[in-house]
C-alpha cells in the first residue's frame, strides 16, 4: 500500500463502524458497545487528539487519546495514548508511525510536556512499535489487583 493513498486525520463519530469492524478483525470479537461508549468519550473530551488513517473511504488505523493533568500525581499536561490499532493488511506502511506523528502534535499544541503510554509486556510488537518513536520506559509501574 502506498503511504500517500492513506490519510491521516482526526476521529470523527462517524468512523464507530469502520473501528468496530477492525477491532473484530483484530481481536475476533464483535463489539460495538465497546467502541460506541469508547469512542463518545473521546470525541466529548479532546476530539482533535485522536486519529484515524483512512485509505479506498474505510478506517485502516487509529490511535486514541487525549491530554489529562492531575493522572496519579504527575500535575504536567500529559498526552496519554490508549489505542491503537492498524489493519495487519497496513502494517509495515508506516500507518502506525503517521496516527502517531499526528497524535503527538496535537498533545505539543495542547500544551502536553509528556506523552505516556501503557503496553502489555506479551505484546512485544507494539513495545518495540513506541521505542522506534522514541519512548523509553518509565519509572512507574502498573499495579493490578484481579476480584
Amino acid at each position: 500500500m502506498n503511504q500517500a493513498e492513506v490519510r491521516i486525520r482526526a476521529l470523527e463519530d462517524t468512523d464507530i463502524g469502520d473501528i468496530t469492524a477492525l477491532d473484530e478483525k483484530l481481536g475476533g470479537k464483535y463489539r460495538p458497545e465497546v467502541w460506541e461508549r469508547r469512542l463518545g468519550y473521546y470525541m466529548r473530551r479532546d476530539p482533535d487528539s485522536s486519529s484515524v488513517a483512512e485509505a479506498d473511504g474505510r478506517v485502516v488505523g487509529f490511535m486514541l487519546g487525549e491530554v489529562r493533568s492531575g493522572e496519579f500525581g504527575l500535575e504536567e499536561p500529559t498526552g496519554w495514548i490508549e489505542v491503537l490499532g492498524v489493519d495487519p493488511d497496513y502494517r509495515g506502511s508506516a500507518v502506525g508511525r503517521r496516527l502517531a506523528e499526528r497524535v503527538l502534535e496535537s498533545f505539543r499544541a495542547r500544551g502536553a510536556t509528556h506523552v505516556r503510554t501503557l503496553v502489555d509486556e506479551e505484546m512485544a510488537g507494539i513495545g518495540d512499535f513506541f521505542v522506534a518513536l522514541g519512548f523509553e520506559p518509565a519509572p512507574m509501574r502498573p499495579f493490578v489487583k484481579r476480584f
